[in-house]
């Protein structure tokens, strides 16, 4: 577990990396994009999110992610574990879980097939927050869960002692004022979408997929925002990544970065079914993207 400061920066939603045929995961990968991740200067990692598949992998799957994830990234950086689950209970195990191998928080997002009221959503975080003693970051996705976490839900969930972050998942940029407004100090906020507009309006890091391949640019469009308020070679940068971002921002955003990353040199295998591969036009296009920044084979063997 790395130090308790206040988490802030860019933290990449990480892939999965899954063995060829698809029926495991793949450590050795895992271990790599780790490592390749901490030294491209990402601020922090979160394994196991939707990024992940956390949704198409056991649960014996899903503890390996979290040891290995934990272990290889030694307190370099935060390692906050996705542990959302529809059923309070699993969502309350798994968060001990993490606790108990050293994460540094989770980041839950509501259940997604109830479409819970406002006081089951309380009464669900609630008990989260009762069974351990580290940060939770929730997570507002309305286009997959379900749900939406209005800042008026966000600002009653503050009266939770751990819920101090939030992944903000619309794209409505004014929710991060809004919840700023509202929860003053006892909210941090992370964008999830829209992180260069929501850096302007004080969110203080972005949980990114386009990190998964591209952590030293992302990791510097926050560090130019809100450590340097270089607006110039912020835009410049935003405007260069802007087409990958994009690819990852739609339903192939776990496709995408896996063919990313194979092109730059780590092979990560394909989504896990119901997920299809990459259409070939959408690969053409990525690659040529890629080959416009000259990623190809960018990521050194081990």
């Amino acid at each position: 577990m790395s130090s308790p400061k206040k988490w802030r920066g860019t933290y990449t939603v990480m892939i999965t990396p899954f063995t060829p045929d698809g029926l495991g995961v793949d450590v050795p990968a895992l271990k790599r994009l780790v490592d390749w991740q901490i030294e491209q200067g990402i601020h922090g990692l979160i394994p196991l999110g939707s990024t992940g598949e956390f949704l198409s992998m056991t649960m014996g799957e899903q503890e390996l992610v979290m040891e290995v994830c934990i272990k290889q990234a030694a307190g370099r950086v935060p390692v906050l574990i996705g542990t959302g689950a529809e059923w309070t209970h699993e969502a309350v195990e798994k968060a001990r879980l993490a606790e108990s191998l050293g994460a540094d928080g989770i980041m839950v997002i509501p259940p997604y097939y109830s479409t819970p009221t406002p006081d089951e959503l309380f009464e669900h975080y609630r008990k989260i927050g009762e069974s351990v003693s580290f940060p939770i970051m929730i997570y507002n996705n309305p286009a997959t869960a379900n749900v939406d976490m209005t800042p008026d839900i966000v600002a009653r969930l503050t009266q939770i002692d751990n819920v101090r972050y939030i992944k903000e998942s619309t794209l409505e940029v004014t929710r991060v004022r809004d919840i700023i407004e509202l929860c003053g100090d006892k909210m941090t906020v992370f964008a999830g979408i829209l992180g260069y507009e929501s850096f302007w309006l004080g969110a203080q890091g972005w949980v990114a997929v386009c990190s998964n391949f591209l952590p030293r640019d992302s990791a510097r469009l926050f560090e130019l925002v809100a450590d340097h308020k270089d607006q110039v070679n912020a835009l410049a940068l935003y405007r260069r990544m802007l087409p990958l971002v994009k690819m990852v921002g739609g339903h192939r955003y776990v496709a995408a970065s896996k063919v990313a990353l194979d092109y730059m040199g780590l092979p990560v295998g394909i989504p896990r079914a119901p997920r299809l591969p990459l259409p070939a036009a959408d690969t053409a296009e990525l690659k040529a993207h890629l080959d416009r920044l000259q990623l190809k084979n960018s990521i050194p063997l081990p």
